[in-house]
């Protein structure tokens, strides 16, 4: 993916109505006039992605106690969400992206480098939309290990 086709501070964020781990339909218009944390992850269940969702869920009050509500978007089926949940505990929406039209309408699927090669993937990507549905920060090629303690630290939270 090309950095022109990638979201930047201002823009407006696209439009998702996706199912979550229970297969309820979560929508970025449910957010309307609140900040939300969207964050894209690979697959549920591996290590740097539950990692990161940890990260996730154990920073989760202070993030809402500052304002801000988090959704985990991946390609995952609602069921293996649904089991990731469960076992880690998740207190936040993960939602599915099967087809990965949310993912490449918000720069977050293309070419990236995994282990020194070239493949097409999710690209772990971070977003904080603001309350006007506009894009406050985009993060592309995010760490799993210590993106939400940076996440946190540039949100003053």
């Amino acid at each position: 993916m090309s950095e022109q086709d990638r979201l930047t501070v201002g823009d407006a964020a696209p439009e998702f109505a996706l199912p979550d781990s229970t297969g309820a339909t979560v929508s970025l218009s449910d957010y309307r006039g609140q900040s939300v944390v969207v964050y894209f992850y690979p697959a549920a269940g591996t290590p740097g992605c539950t990692k990161q969702a940890c990260d996730f869920r154990d920073n989760l009050a202070e993030l809402n106690d500052a304002g801000f509500d988090v959704l985990g978007i991946s390609p995952d089926k609602p069921a293996k969400l649904a089991k990731f949940v469960a076992d880690e505990g998740l207190t936040f929406p993960l939602l599915s992206d099967e087809d990965r039209s949310v993912m490449k309408e918000w720069g977050a699927f293309g070419e990236k480098q995994n282990y020194g090669r070239t493949v097409m993937g999710v690209i772990r990507s971070t977003f904080i939309v603001g309350p006007d549905g506009r894009i406050a920060k985009a993060a592309y090629n995010v760490r799993a290990t210590g993106h939400v303690a940076k996440l946190r630290k540039d949100l003053g939270v």
